[in-house]
Protein backbone atom coordinates (compact mmCIF):
# COMPACT_ATOMS: atom_id res chain seq x y z
CA UNK A 1 0.00 0.00 0.00
CA UNK A 2 1.49 3.15 -1.37
CA UNK A 3 0.75 6.64 0.42
CA UNK A 4 2.02 10.02 -1.30
CA UNK A 5 1.53 13.17 0.89
CA UNK A 6 2.65 16.55 -1.23
CA UNK A 7 2.25 18.96 2.04
CA UNK A 8 3.91 21.62 -0.50
CA UNK A 9 4.92 22.00 -3.95
CA UNK A 10 9.16 21.49 -3.20
CA UNK A 11 8.26 18.06 -1.00
CA UNK A 12 6.92 14.77 -1.40
CA UNK A 13 6.50 12.32 1.47
CA UNK A 14 5.99 8.16 -0.06
CA UNK A 15 5.13 5.93 2.27
CA UNK A 16 4.83 1.75 2.10
CA UNK A 17 3.54 -0.09 4.67
CA UNK A 18 2.17 -3.61 5.24
CA UNK A 19 -0.34 -2.51 7.40
CA UNK A 20 -3.62 -3.01 5.55
CA UNK A 21 -5.40 0.47 5.91
CA UNK A 22 -8.28 1.32 8.67
CA UNK A 23 -10.97 2.16 6.17
CA UNK A 24 -14.24 0.80 8.04
CA UNK A 25 -15.57 0.55 11.54
CA UNK A 26 -14.78 -2.90 12.22
CA UNK A 27 -11.05 -2.74 11.04
CA UNK A 28 -10.71 0.17 13.36
CA UNK A 29 -12.39 -1.39 16.46
CA UNK A 30 -10.17 -3.99 15.85
CA UNK A 31 -7.24 -2.34 15.89
CA UNK A 32 -8.37 -0.69 19.00
CA UNK A 33 -8.68 -4.00 21.07
CA UNK A 34 -6.03 -5.28 20.19
CA UNK A 35 -4.11 -2.53 21.20
CA UNK A 36 -6.03 -2.51 24.68
CA UNK A 37 -5.49 -6.11 24.64
CA UNK A 38 -1.49 -5.79 24.19
CA UNK A 39 -1.90 -3.43 27.13
CA UNK A 40 -3.98 -5.48 29.29
CA UNK A 41 -1.52 -8.69 28.66
CA UNK A 42 1.66 -6.13 29.56
CA UNK A 43 0.24 -5.14 32.38
CA UNK A 44 -1.13 -8.77 33.88
CA UNK A 45 2.67 -9.41 33.41
CA UNK A 46 4.35 -7.24 35.07
CA UNK A 47 2.02 -7.34 38.12
CA UNK A 48 2.59 -10.82 38.11
CA UNK A 49 6.43 -9.93 38.24
CA UNK A 50 6.00 -7.68 40.84
CA UNK A 51 3.50 -10.36 43.07
CA UNK A 52 6.73 -12.81 42.42
CA UNK A 53 9.49 -9.92 43.37
CA UNK A 54 7.58 -8.99 46.34
CA UNK A 55 7.45 -12.96 47.65
CA UNK A 56 11.21 -13.80 46.77
CA UNK A 57 13.39 -10.32 47.44
CA UNK A 58 13.51 -9.24 51.06
CA UNK A 59 14.25 -5.54 49.37
CA UNK A 60 11.14 -5.66 48.00
CA UNK A 61 8.95 -6.84 51.02
CA UNK A 62 9.23 -3.50 52.87
CA UNK A 63 6.99 -2.35 50.53
CA UNK A 64 3.26 -2.99 50.65
CA UNK A 65 1.38 -5.03 47.99
CA UNK A 66 -1.35 -3.71 46.64
CA UNK A 67 -2.09 -6.41 44.59
CA UNK A 68 -2.07 -9.21 47.48
CA UNK A 69 -4.68 -12.08 47.17
CA UNK A 70 -5.80 -11.55 43.72
CA UNK A 71 -4.91 -14.17 40.72
CA UNK A 72 -1.47 -12.11 39.65
CA UNK A 73 -0.54 -12.65 43.61
CA UNK A 74 -1.55 -16.21 43.24
CA UNK A 75 0.06 -17.05 39.79
CA UNK A 76 3.20 -15.36 41.45
CA UNK A 77 3.16 -17.71 44.50
CA UNK A 78 2.83 -20.59 42.45
CA UNK A 79 4.84 -20.08 39.60
CA UNK A 80 8.72 -20.86 39.75
CA UNK A 81 11.06 -18.52 37.85
CA UNK A 82 12.58 -21.16 35.54
CA UNK A 83 8.99 -21.26 34.08
CA UNK A 84 7.83 -17.38 34.84
CA UNK A 85 10.69 -15.74 33.83
CA UNK A 86 10.81 -16.98 30.12
CA UNK A 87 7.16 -17.35 29.69
CA UNK A 88 6.84 -13.75 31.11
CA UNK A 89 9.73 -12.31 28.28
CA UNK A 90 8.20 -14.01 25.64
CA UNK A 91 4.29 -12.76 26.28
CA UNK A 92 6.07 -9.04 27.00
CA UNK A 93 7.93 -9.23 24.19
CA UNK A 94 4.90 -10.26 21.73
CA UNK A 95 3.03 -7.60 23.09
CA UNK A 96 5.25 -4.77 22.64
CA UNK A 97 6.05 -6.10 18.96
CA UNK A 98 4.53 -4.50 15.64
CA UNK A 99 2.81 -7.01 13.20
CA UNK A 100 3.75 -4.68 10.43
CA UNK A 101 6.39 -2.61 8.58
CA UNK A 102 6.28 1.21 7.80
CA UNK A 103 9.04 2.39 5.20
CA UNK A 104 9.02 6.14 3.78
CA UNK A 105 10.84 8.28 1.46
CA UNK A 106 10.77 11.93 2.15
CA UNK A 107 12.05 14.21 -0.58
CA UNK A 108 12.72 17.88 -0.10
CA UNK A 109 13.85 19.81 -3.80
CA UNK A 110 16.84 21.72 -3.07
CA UNK A 111 17.96 19.63 0.79
CA UNK A 112 18.23 15.55 -0.36
CA UNK A 113 15.83 12.72 0.84
CA UNK A 114 14.91 10.83 4.29
CA UNK A 115 14.90 7.43 4.19
CA UNK A 116 12.83 5.94 6.81
CA UNK A 117 12.00 2.44 8.17
CA UNK A 118 9.81 1.81 11.31
CA UNK A 119 11.25 -0.60 14.67
CA UNK A 120 9.77 -3.67 14.80
CA UNK A 121 8.69 -2.94 18.62
CA UNK A 122 6.50 0.18 19.86
CA UNK A 123 9.28 0.89 22.28
CA UNK A 124 12.33 2.10 20.10
CA UNK A 125 12.32 4.89 17.60
CA UNK A 126 12.51 4.24 13.59
CA UNK A 127 15.96 4.22 11.80
CA UNK A 128 16.08 7.21 9.43
CA UNK A 129 18.80 8.45 7.40
CA UNK A 130 19.14 12.13 5.47
CA UNK A 131 21.21 12.10 2.01
CA UNK A 132 21.76 15.26 0.39
CA UNK A 133 20.94 16.76 -2.95
CA UNK A 134 24.47 17.03 -3.33
CA UNK A 135 26.05 13.84 -2.47
CA UNK A 136 22.95 12.14 -4.67
CA UNK A 137 24.23 10.73 -7.86
CA UNK A 138 21.57 9.10 -9.38
CA UNK A 139 18.14 7.21 -8.47
CA UNK A 140 17.45 4.00 -10.31
CA UNK A 141 14.91 1.51 -10.17
CA UNK A 142 16.48 -1.96 -10.00
CA UNK A 143 15.37 -5.81 -10.01
CA UNK A 144 17.06 -8.42 -8.58
CA UNK A 145 16.35 -12.51 -7.62
CA UNK A 146 15.43 -13.32 -4.64
CA UNK A 147 13.72 -16.87 -3.68
CA UNK A 148 13.39 -17.96 -7.03
CA UNK A 149 11.12 -14.72 -8.07
CA UNK A 150 12.25 -11.28 -9.23
CA UNK A 151 12.02 -8.55 -6.75
CA UNK A 152 12.10 -4.90 -8.23
CA UNK A 153 13.63 -1.99 -5.64
CA UNK A 154 14.31 1.73 -5.69
CA UNK A 155 17.96 2.56 -4.73
CA UNK A 156 19.67 6.15 -4.47
CA UNK A 157 23.87 6.62 -5.54
CA UNK A 158 25.59 8.52 -2.77
CA UNK A 159 28.67 10.16 -3.73
CA UNK A 160 31.95 8.27 -2.60
CA UNK A 161 29.82 5.07 -0.96
CA UNK A 162 30.47 2.28 -2.23
CA UNK A 163 27.10 0.34 -1.63
CA UNK A 164 24.17 1.84 -3.07
CA UNK A 165 20.86 3.19 -0.51
CA UNK A 166 17.91 1.11 -0.95
CA UNK A 167 14.50 2.93 -0.22
CA UNK A 168 12.47 0.22 1.41
CA UNK A 169 14.29 -2.11 2.14
CA UNK A 170 11.98 -4.67 3.79
CA UNK A 171 8.52 -4.13 2.18
CA UNK A 172 9.77 -4.39 -1.72
CA UNK A 173 6.84 -2.79 -3.56
CA UNK A 174 5.28 -3.98 -6.83
CA UNK A 175 6.99 -2.35 -9.84
CA UNK A 176 4.13 -0.23 -10.76
CA UNK A 177 4.39 1.62 -7.26
CA UNK A 178 8.17 1.97 -7.21
CA UNK A 179 7.78 3.66 -10.81
CA UNK A 180 5.60 5.93 -9.20
CA UNK A 181 8.07 6.95 -6.44
CA UNK A 182 10.93 7.01 -8.79
CA UNK A 183 9.61 9.27 -10.85
CA UNK A 184 8.04 11.61 -8.38
CA UNK A 185 10.93 11.84 -6.60
CA UNK A 186 13.24 12.52 -9.72
CA UNK A 187 10.68 15.35 -10.32
CA UNK A 188 10.36 16.32 -7.09
CA UNK A 189 14.41 16.54 -6.36
CA UNK A 190 15.56 18.21 -9.17
CA UNK A 191 13.86 21.48 -10.57
CA UNK A 192 12.66 21.98 -13.66
CA UNK A 193 14.93 23.71 -15.93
Amino acid sequence: MLAVKRPTSSTVLYAVSTRPPATTLSTKAQRLFRGSLRIAVATFILVTLFCKLHTTHLTIRNIVNPFQHTFPDALANAAQWRWLAPISTMFLYLSVRKGYTEESLLVIRGLGVQTSTSSPTYLSTASTRFIPTSSIQDIFLHEAFKDFEVKFYLSIVVENEEDLVVVFPNVFPKRQLLEEVWRGSKACLYEPK
